[in-house]
């Protein structure tokens, strides 16, 4: 695959030296990553389509198509192991880290870009099936799991975030190659959104967009910014006001005086172990990023050590406890408060 030869001065430094290092001297080009396939894959799915329009893409901090230019920003960690490494290090998860997820996301982004291309959004068919595109972005939403009027593509009720995010997942699914949203989606109020998105391509199959810009937007290039204050301010972004918690909940799940082993293992090294795996599980039964559990576990890890608790359990058992005791303080304090919709 194109660029897997490729070899940076930077892939054998630690993490903090790399952390150090700025965006711009990574001196990464798409072409020269395993993304060039995929993006390629993606157009060859629009050409199926008798889609003529071609997003352009380039390297970011993040995700995102911008407003007015149609093109996809694609997250500079996935150009290269060592980034994606750690960026799992950093934030317990690598979003399009999986080819699967990837193409996912790539779907989802060139809906957006399309509908900025053809200016999709001010059709009346458009604002008809998902609503004003220029209402406001919440910061947080409070998904309806249950509901059958959005199409399920991305993790956490995506769709229902937004109209225009549930325009570009309706997109998504309905470009998938091999996709039955006909059939799968039969019974449900989503295929009416369906079946406007394939109106709408069908409207511009072998047309000529009218907004052709080629800007790139934020491009890793031209980015001064370290990792390290990256990292920082992502970290920030996801922060969270950590509940007080209850001495005796965890006093249930650890002891203060273990009884079936002589050795004594510390419930602060026990939680500090085993932080990546109850974060991947935890965030996916909550629908919280693993960040966000991430320092729910560091507070219970301060708390066990200033109470001087252990571990006197079988470690599985007391890896499930834990983990239901997690999903038990996020859903009553974190989910109430981060997947609101503010009025």
């Amino acid at each position: 695959m194109a660029g897997r030869e490729k070899k940076y001065p930077w892939e054998k430094l630690s993490d903090d030296a790399l952390l150090d290092t700025r965006f711009c001297d990574l001196n990464l080009r798409l072409e020269n990553t395993p993304l060039a396939e995929r993006t390629q894959r993606l157009n060859c799915e629009l050409e199926r389509r008798k889609i003529v329009f071609r997003p352009h893409f380039w390297l970011s901090e993040e995700w995102f198509s911008p407003d007015g230019v149609p093109g996809v920003a694609i997250p500079f960690y996935l150009a290269h192991p060592r980034l994606s490494k750690l960026e799992y290090q950093q934030m317990f998860e690598v979003e399009g880290g999986t080819e699967r997820w990837c193409m996912q996301l790539l779907r989802h982004e060139t809906g957006h870009a399309i509908d900025t291309a053809y200016r999709l959004h001010r059709r009346k068919v458009w604002r008809k099936s998902f609503g004003a595109f220029t209402r406001r972005y919440p910061k947080y939403y409070t998904p309806r799991p249950q509901s059958r009027s959005y199409v399920l593509h991305l993790d956490w009720w995506y769709t229902q975030s937004h109209p225009a995010e549930d325009y570009a997942e309706t997109f998504a699914v309905w470009l998938k190659p091999g996709s039955k949203w006909r059939k799968d989606y039969a019974e449900w109020p989503a295929l009416r959104k369906l079946q406007a998105v394939d109106a709408m391509m069908t409207s511009i199959a072998g047309t000529t967009a009218p907004v052709r810009s080629r800007r790139q937007v934020d491009p890793l290039s031209k980015n001064t910014k370290t990792l390290r204050q990256h990292y920082a301010e992502k970290r920030r972004h996801y922060g969270i006001q950590v509940p007080a918690f209850y001495d005796g909940d965890l006093q249930r799940v650890f002891c203060r005086n273990p009884t079936r082993s002589k050795k004594r293992r510390s419930a602060a090294a026990f939680l500090r172990r085993s932080t990546p795996e109850l974060c991947q599980l935890c965030a996916h039964g909550t629908g919280e990023p693993p960040y966000m559990i991430e320092q729910l576990i560091q507070e219970m890890v301060r708390r066990c050590r200033e109470m001087k608790l252990y571990v006197d359990a079988p470690e599985r058992q007391v890896m499930l406890d834990v983990a239901v005791l997690i999903t038990v303080l996020t859903v009553n304090y974190l989910h109430k408060a981060h997947h609101k919709v503010p009025v």
